[in-house]
């Protein structure tokens, strides 16, 4: 479904299956509700759609770690991992079909995004979910992820495989990026290409490529001719470079 294409009553109707978590635990959560009302809002506006209901509002506080006995209990009594969960069980309450998880675990400590992304592999399998999943922090996208997409400048450099683009990327940023990571056992860390230049305006960015102006490999045509996407190796890998590493 082209969600572009959509407005008004179609684009209403749609959104319950559509929900986020955000980056920020905390203040994604409105400070003046209780807990449980906070999780449940979405079955009073909607009604009941299938999995939850009013009533069954305690099993999903307990399915994602929250003790029901403190459904009264304001935001800022809980820790940030407990408010991610809180959040996790708001988007589940509609029984959604896609989950946006915006760096759901950059604002929690180590320890705690460690159960925060083991709950979501759960609840990935448990209720059949998609998860979109922003993230900067690239170990935790190879852990969660099946399919990884890596963008650059809001354009898509490199699609595929998560264990694929990880061992064999193809694209000079995908190449650079995972290059840069303080691991002694980056089997990257030996790439001899390095990134130059500034990050250029976002609002004005280069011809063509978008990443030529600090792409080692670049050359004339990647300021004329945008990059298409091309099947790079075996299985569902594709890359958008003139030059990519096959």
């Amino acid at each position: 479904t082209d969600l572009t294409s959509l407005s008004g009553e179609q684009l209403r109707k749609i959104r319950p299956d559509l929900q986020m978590i955000f980056q920020d635990p905390i203040s994604s959560l409105n400070p003046r509700r209780a807990v449980r009302d906070i999780i449940g809002e979405g079955l009073r506006v909607w009604g009941d759609r299938s999995t939850w209901s009013e009533d069954r509002l305690d099993e999903l506080m307990e399915a994602v770690g929250i003790d029901p006995r403190f459904g009264d209990r304001k935001p800022h009594q809980f820790s940030g991992g407990q408010c991610q969960r809180i959040s996790i069980a708001r988007a589940l309450v509609l029984d959604p079909k896609v989950i946006i998880c915006d760096e759901p675990v950059s604002a929690l400590d180590v320890s705690v995004q460690a159960q925060i992304l083991n709950m979501l592999e759960d609840m990935k399998a448990r209720y059949g979910l998609t998860l979109v999943f922003i993230s900067h922090d690239l170990s935790v996208v190879k852990n969660i992820s099946d399919r990884v997409a890596v963008m650059y400048l809001g354009k898509l450099c490199e699609i595929g495989d998560g264990d694929v683009l990880y061992d064999k990327p193809a694209h000079p940023y995908t190449r650079l990026l995972l290059a840069a990571v303080p691991d002694p056992s980056n089997k990257h860390a030996d790439i001899d290409e390095t990134l130059t230049g500034e990050l250029p305006s976002p609002i004005d960015p280069p011809s063509g490529c978008r990443f030529r102006t600090r792409c080692p490999r670049a050359q004339d045509i990647c300021a004329t001719e945008e990059p298409q996407m091309q099947k790079a190796g075996e299985g569902d890998h594709w890359v958008a470079c003139h030059f990519p590493v096959l």
